[in-house]
This record gives C-alpha cells, structure tokens and sequence, in this order.
C-alpha cells in the first residue's frame, strides 16, 4: 500500500513564531521560513488593525496573501486592498507599508530580496486613508 510522503522544506524549527514588536504597530506574528543570502521568506500574520512601519528592500518584495484582507500603501499612493490569493509586487527600493484590514486578520507570505530598510511608524492618519479608499 502506497504511503503519504513528505517533502522537507526549509523551515528554520530551531526558529519558532515569534511576536514582532520594534518595526510594527498592532499584533504581529511572525514564523521565519527561509533565511538565506539576499532572500528571506516569512509567513507573517497581521492581527486586525496591525500593520508594518514604512521600510522598502532594496531588492524588492513579494506579497503571497494566505488569508484575511489588508492593505498595501506606497509613500505618496493610496492604500491598495488586499484579499486571500492576491499576489503583490513592491519594487526595489519602492517605501511601502502592508497589514490587516481593522475588521480582518491577514496572514501573508513575505519574500524579501536584499537589505530591508525600517523607517517611521505609519500614523493613524495614513492608515485610517485605507477605509476611505474603499
């Protein structure tokens, strides 16, 4: 009789959940997926209303959203909604901030390439513009 068979994956299982604190605002878990050379991936789940701190990557970001809604907002643009299965692409260097909707979680997959680059805390103002734009 065939068996179910796993394929590993890159995983850190020495490196569990932990609460992301100093670069956002709101509840935030993070589960480290991959650390390597110029690439980080991380499952991040957003709790209602939390949200990043302004940063970009020098090599870009992709954004796999796995559940919930939130947001996307590039410095200057408006707030950009995000659902379960959408997929964005923040460009190198591009100052953006992402989290959840205030009445949703959002769980998402974050593939970083290169050096990120933390800035301010985004303000009530900036993300309260995210319902008006709905």
């Amino acid at each position: 009789m065939p068996e179910c068979t796993i394929i590993s994956n890159s995983h850190q299982d020495q490196i569990g959940s932990k609460q992301a604190t100093k670069t956002f605002t709101g509840t935030v878990y993070m589960d480290p997926v991959l650390f390597a050379d110029h690439v980080t991936i991380v499952n991040v789940n957003f709790l209602p209303g939390a949200r990043t701190f302004w940063h970009n990557h020098e090599g870009g970001q992709i954004l796999r959203v796995l559940a919930g809604s939130g947001w996307v907002c590039d410095k200057g643009g408006e707030p950009k909604r995000l659902k379960v299965g959408d997929i964005c692409v923040c460009p190198p260097d591009t100052t953006h901030w992402h989290g959840a909707d205030e009445g949703s979680y959002m769980l998402h997959q974050a593939i970083a390439h290169g050096k990120t680059t933390w800035q301010d805390e985004v303000s009530e103002e900036e993300y309260r513009r995210a319902k008006i734009s709905t």
